[in-house]
């Protein structure tokens, strides 16, 4: 998926670096600079014009818009490598935050477009992260849709305990409340679920944050 930092104000000339190569991924690398972001800083907003693709160099990132009657719902989080921002339509159909303190780097979408006409390698990268961010959206659906809280958070440590490919510890940069708005919960539903989890031996927990999983089966 594509990820990138700080938004609707004028990029500082002094940080764009016109020369400068950063990578949105291992095998493409295109003129572009890096910003960072502080935490809960908005990255774009939705509705903003689609001018740039984004990478998470570090940090986190979460998008969300907001619904009709107010409340918040997260569609997806970004860890570093990942890449976001990639619109079909001119503007942003959501917005986006620095969960964490971040380091975006950001490519002109008119350079990643006119490097994919130009190069099929370019063009079947562009394929393959459009395909990912297809991916992510299936899989948020279907942890939508699992019937209870249990399932809906066990789901959602298993796929951020893959993403860490870290053997099963998680650190989540994460609050209980993106969590919430995540699943679709309560944050009082995700703090009971998480501390159920940890009673049945399925997680366990080192702080607010940090999970193990002991018990995959059971998630």
């Amino acid at each position: 998926m594509l990820t990138m930092n700080s938004a609707a104000q004028p990029v500082p000339a002094s940080t764009r670096a016109p020369g400068r190569l950063v990578a949105l991924t291992a095998s493409l690398e295109l003129p572009g600079f890096t910003m960072s972001f502080d935490r809960d800083e908005e990255i774009f907003g939705e509705g903003e014009s689609a001018d740039f693709i984004y990478r998470v160099v570090s940090g986190a990132v979460r998008i969300s818009r907001l619904i009709d009657d107010g409340r918040r719902q997260i569609s997806a989080f970004y860890l570093p490598g990942d890449v976001f921002g990639l619109e079909m339509d001119e503007a942003h159909s959501a917005s986006a935050e620095a969960v964490t303190d971040c380091e975006i780097a950001l490519v002109k979408r008119v350079a990643v477009e006119r490097a994919a006409a130009q190069d099929p390698a370019t063009a079947g990268t562009l394929w393959s992260l459009t395909s990912a961010q297809l991916r992510f959206a299936q899989d948020h659906l279907v942890v939508l849709g699992r019937r209870s809280a249990t399932e809906k958070v066990g789901r959602f440590l298993l796929s951020m305990a893959e993403r860490a490919c870290s053997g099963g510890a998680v650190s989540l940069a994460m609050s209980r409340l993106d969590i919430a708005d995540y699943l679709g919960l309560t944050i009082e539903t995700v703090s009971r679920t998480f501390t159920q989890l940890e009673r049945q031996g399925a997680i366990g927990l080192n702080g607010a944050r940090n999970i193990v999983i002991r018990n995959p089966a059971a998630l």
